[in-house]
């Protein structure tokens, strides 16, 4: 193993990470001008390819390309593509059988040449399976067997020997980013979809509606309108929600009464005020269907605790409060 004393002093070091990122910065401007001028066609035969198969995406590439081939297709998966990725050497040994008729194979070489590949190569073209290849080798044995040929602009390496793949392994990453974008656009992929992908984590959280989150039934702090205060606190102290909705008579939301409702009324004679004359007439509501994300803003904003959930005729369905946000992770 070869192992030397670093030799860069700092700035020098943040020079080398400016440098770095300004190859990249020069390789993303090319790959954008690219698509401009021919690229773009190619790109949406593959589009078009993939989007009409019954199958999967199978991604595949050796070394750096593999690390990012397995990047893209946990991209495509989780964004409503069907992918996943089959290393090029197994595939020799066996793993070939993971690839179907109805599937599309998408191979990463930035040379073109890569010897690992001609198994997979070789298999989509004897049973006519779909080939896009994602290299900057124009004339490169993977290019003259693709069916579409995504021609990465070969720009320079920042790595200052032009040898450990830096740039291009950015517009592999980008290109494959774009890909998955654009099949999400062109599905009408939406939030919801998004997360039956993505249920547990921060993001999983996220995309939660108030409906996953809420607290239903005889949780619900209600009185009806016309009670007296009294009747009020009790609810209130009961549910513990910092407030409590006011119904009428026909079981719709006319008002909420809040902890800080009752501070300011403290002038009153509150057992024999009726909760009308200390409602909030125009509370902070939220449909089942809102995003938690949405819910946590309102609150924040306004700087209250908590949200009566209502139906479309305004009548209470439930009530969410931000430590029930919280709890899930949404900050």
């Amino acid at each position: 193993m070869i192992k030397r004393a670093l030799q860069l002093v700092e700035h020098d070091v943040v020079d080398s990470a400016l440098r770095t990122i300004a190859f990249g910065k020069q390789g993303l401007d090319a790959l954008d001008n690219a698509l401009q001028n021919g690229l773009g066609d190619r790109f949406r035969n593959a589009v078009e390819i993939i989007g009409g198969i019954d199958g999967r995406v199978i991604v595949t590439g050796v070394g750096k390309s593999g690390h990012i081939g397995r990047k893209i297709a946990a991209s495509l998966a989780s964004t409503g593509t069907p992918a996943f990725f089959v290393h090029p050497v197994e595939a020799n040994h066996g793993d070939l059988g993971m690839i179907a008729t109805g599937d599309v194979v998408l191979a990463l070489s930035w040379s073109g040449e890569t010897a690992e590949l001609q198994g997979i190569v070789s298999f989509t073209r004897r049973f006519s399976v779909p080939l896009i290849a994602m290299t900057a080798g124009e004339v490169s044995t993977l290019a003259r067997e693709a069916d579409v040929v995504l021609l990465l602009p070969k720009e320079q390496e920042a790595c200052p020997h032009g040898l450990a793949p830096t740039t291009s392994t950015l517009m592999q990453l980008a290109m494959g980013d774009a890909l998955a974008v654009a099949l999400l656009e062109a599905r009408g992929f939406s939030a919801t979809d998004f997360r039956v992908y993505h249920p547990g984590g921060k993001l999983g959280a996220m995309l939660s509606h108030v409906s996953d989150l809420m607290h239903t039934g005889d949780r619900i702090p209600l009185v009806k309108k016309g009670v007296t205060m009294p009747d009020a606190i009790q609810e209130l102290s009961r549910k513990r929600f910092g407030c409590v909705g006011v119904i009428d008579e026909e079981g719709c939301l006319c008002g909420v009464v809040t902890d800080g409702d009752i501070a300011r009324h403290l002038d009153l004679d509150l057992r024999q005020t009726p909760v009308d004359d200390v409602m909030t007439t125009s509370p902070k509501t939220v449909g089942k269907e809102t995003l938690a994300t949405a819910a946590m803003a309102l609150l924040n904003k306004h700087s209250i605790g908590a949200l009566i959930v209502i139906d479309a005729e305004r009548k209470p369905v439930g009530i969410v409060h931000f430590h029930d946000l919280l709890r899930v992770g949404v900050a």
